[in-house]
């Protein structure tokens, strides 16, 4: 009974329906790897998935799919299955190879597809002799059998091509291999045997436990090393799900320059890093640069150069006040990218958190705005205005919008709210913002807030309007100075500034609140559905006239004189509306305008120690070999069988082709001619449609 049960259990193993049922969830296992992006942190497939399948996809594995312990396990059947499957067939396949089937039956011949008769014209020694004469000069290997009745010459050619399946078998067993030798299945097993543990990122290197950190014993890995101008590290970093391990390198590795160069438009054309390496062991040091597609491989370990990131530039900031009342500028700031500096008020009391710095920045600039935006009524307009000011329907348009910084704020609390600002104005149909983007955490997406400049290309317009439409002791001013300017004259112009300089304030009021959302909820609450488009319109125009007049007072204040009304002035002081409303959900007491930098660049190389390399490349050559040795090279045998008064040729293919009919009466018609005899009998339809 065990006999039995490992019989069925090998013959289940080596079977060709198993491998194929294996290489079927591989091949979705690998479609899933490839649409949903590999080894991101978890809280952005949360935020992607949701709460109900996040932890489903998790557990299944699908955020590292090629690292998971089922694709581990089913890789590793599949080189079972295969190996056995090899062992399995190479005994009868060997047999196959080295038959000529040269004790094959008469009647078995004639039941062949391919077969012909000839007339018998010489006797059987010579009609031998030419025989085997003609298959040698064709290239047939061939074994003689004497019978009773006659001779019957067996050959073949292209048996060789059998080995096809031990070289594409083979292959797929070494590729497999080679797969788990470099995946983290060494990894894997040192931390499930509990001799090392991944710890937190963001950790200076002299805090990471040695509980974490990989010795030169490693066998294969695959880590990040970060390396800022003029810096050495000896240290590669693997990710480890959230965590990090640390791997230590046998030589150190200094980068003396890093090399970007740009297209046109701003997008990276070339980037090289000249680093200097030095042997721990020997302390000799040697130079080299590293290039895209160009790596470096010492001590068994490739260095390729993977990207780049800012290396502790130093930033000067500006902070433009959004406090109510505290128009101006509240300080100036100084820091370098990874440091953290406090940022205290007596309003307020922040950490500012640096975290990069990008010189050169490629945007898509298209804009789905323009009429669509002019032409909007009521609470459609209202609504354009909410979220970020940079959505956007249009085709895209890529351009290089110049530097930017990402910073966080970071409260007493410990909660933090992340920022990424561009120093250089950028234009829009023909109108110029500055661009501060925010979000909650790392899983959202940037919302955008843009700052108008005006006529003179300045932000402090905007900064001295917005200060004067939030100030409740100007809501008043602002107010009658809009009533009166929209009726100036008139027989009852007094009688109805009264009545429009009280909307004003009452608009005013709840614009201060929360924006264009604070004026949409009043409307829905207080006016009837047919009749809130009409009031959207009105609490619209009304707070563009008192924009208009903080605009107008600003320009005075300045010496100034009042601008004349125009379509492109319109068109800002609805920019600088929309802005000043979005600036309400901003969360930060200061807008942070860069003022100056110093650029300090790092490289990012990739370090791997991929043993199993070899294996894939002679895998991967082999199978080439095996699928060209089964698709082309054609096993084919030739039975001739000679009688006192008959010769019968009989041929065999591995096969079908459409040239096998054509080779067969070839050959029928050559041996007709060696053994003079008369030309073969017609070939029966059965026979060409065979």
């Amino acid at each position: 009974m065990q006999r039995g049960t490992a019989r069925a259990l090998f013959e289940l193993l080596s079977s060709m329906r198993f491998a194929i049922a294996l290489l079927t969830i591989l091949s979705i296992a690998s479609v899933i790897g490839t649409v949903v992006k590999q080894n991101d942190p978890l809280n952005a497939y949360l935020n992607q998935f949701g709460p109900f399948w996040f932890p489903v996809f998790e557990k299944l594995g699908l955020y590292s799919v090629y690292n998971a312990g089922w694709f581990i396990v089913i890789l590793a059947f599949l080189v079972l299955s295969t190996s056995l499957c090899i062992v399995r067939q190479t005994a009868p396949m060997l047999r196959e190879i080295r038959s000529f089937r040269e004790h094959a039956r008469e009647a078995s011949l004639r039941q062949f597809a391919h077969r012909a008769s000839l007339s018998a014209t010489l006797d059987l020694p010579e009609a031998q002799t030419r025989i085997e004469e003609y298959l040698r000069q064709h290239r047939f290997n061939s074994r003689s059998n004497a019978r009773s009745d006659g001779a019957l010459i067996a050959a073949k050619q292209g048996s060789i091509g059998r080995v096809g399946y031990f070289f594409a078998h083979g292959a797929i067993v070494l590729i497999c291999v080679g797969g788990l030798l470099d995946g983290d299945l060494p990894l894997r097993v040192t931390t499930w045997l509990g001799d090392k543990q991944p710890t937190a990122a963001n950790q200076l290197i002299a805090d990471i436990p040695e509980s974490a950190r990989l010795g030169l014993d490693n066998p294969s890995f695959r880590g990040d090393v970060y390396i800022p101008e003029g810096r050495t590290t000896t240290f590669a970093v693997l990710r480890a799900g959230d965590g990090i391990l640390l791997q230590e390198l046998p030589f150190n590795i200094t980068l003396e320059r890093f090399h970007i160069d740009h297209y046109e438009n701003g997008m990276p054309k070339r980037f090289a890093s000249d680093i200097v390496v030095a042997n721990r062991m020997s302390g000799e040091s040697t130079a080299h640069t590293i290039e895209v597609n160009k790596p470096l491989t010492l001590q068994g370990i490739t260095l390729y150069q993977s990207s780049f990131e800012d290396g502790g530039s130093r930033l000067r900031l500006v902070a433009r006040s959004l406090l109510p009342g505290r128009a101006g500028v509240l300080t100036e700031l100084e820091g370098a990218v990874g440091e953290n500096l406090p940022f205290h008020d007596e309003a307020f009391r922040y950490t500012l958190e640096f975290i990069d710095f990008k010189a050169f920045n490629v945007e898509d600039l298209a804009t789905g705005e323009g009429a669509d935006v002019q032409s909007a009524k009521g609470l459609a307009r209202l609504e354009q205005h909410l979220g970020s000011g940079a959505r956007t329907v249009s085709p895209r348009d890529m351009r290089n919008v110049g530097p930017s910084f990402t910073y966080r704020l970071r409260d007493e609390a410990g909660q933090a709210r992340e920022f990424h600002n561009y120093m250089l104005p950028i234009e829009q149909d023909g109108r110029w913002f500055l661009y501060t983007g925010l979000r909650d955490s790392q899983a959202d997406s940037f919302r955008y807030m843009r700052i108008p400049l005006d006529e003179a290309g300045s932000v402090d317009t905007w900064f001295a309007v917005r200060n004067l439409l939030l100030d409740p002791t100007q809501r008043a001013q602002l107010a009658q100075r809009f009533a009166a300017r929209t009726f100036a004259g008139g027989q009852n112009a007094e009688a109805m500034r009264a009545p429009l300089a009280q909307s004003a304030v009452q608009t005013l009021e709840l614009f201060a609140e929360r924006g264009y959302e604070t004026l949409g909820a009043f409307i829905e609450r207080t006016v009837p559905e047919a009749e809130r488009g009409q009031a959207a319109d009105v609490l619209v125009r009304v707070l563009q006239g008192a924009a208009w007049e903080a605009w107008m007072q600003v320009r005075a204040d300045a010496g100034l004189d009042a601008a004349e009304v125009s379509p492109a002035r319109a068109t800002y002081v609805n920019d600088s509306i929309a802005a000043i409303s979005d600036s309400l959900f901003y969360g930060s007491p200061a807008y942070l305008q860069l003022d100056s930098f110093e650029e300090r660049l790092a490289t990012v190389l990739q370090a791997t120690r991929s043993p199993g390399q070899p294996l894939v490349y002679i895998g991967s050559l082999l199978l080439v070999l095996g699928v060209f040795a089964m698709l082309y090279i054609r096993e084919r045998r030739f039975f001739v069988l000679v009688k006192a008064n008959e010769i019968l040729v009989a041929m065999s293919s591995n096969r079908k082709a459409l040239d096998v009919d054509e080779t067969f009466q070839r050959h029928v018609e050559g041996l007709a001619a060696a053994l003079r005899a008369a030309p073969p009998a017609p070939v029966p339809e059965s026979v060409k449609g065979a």
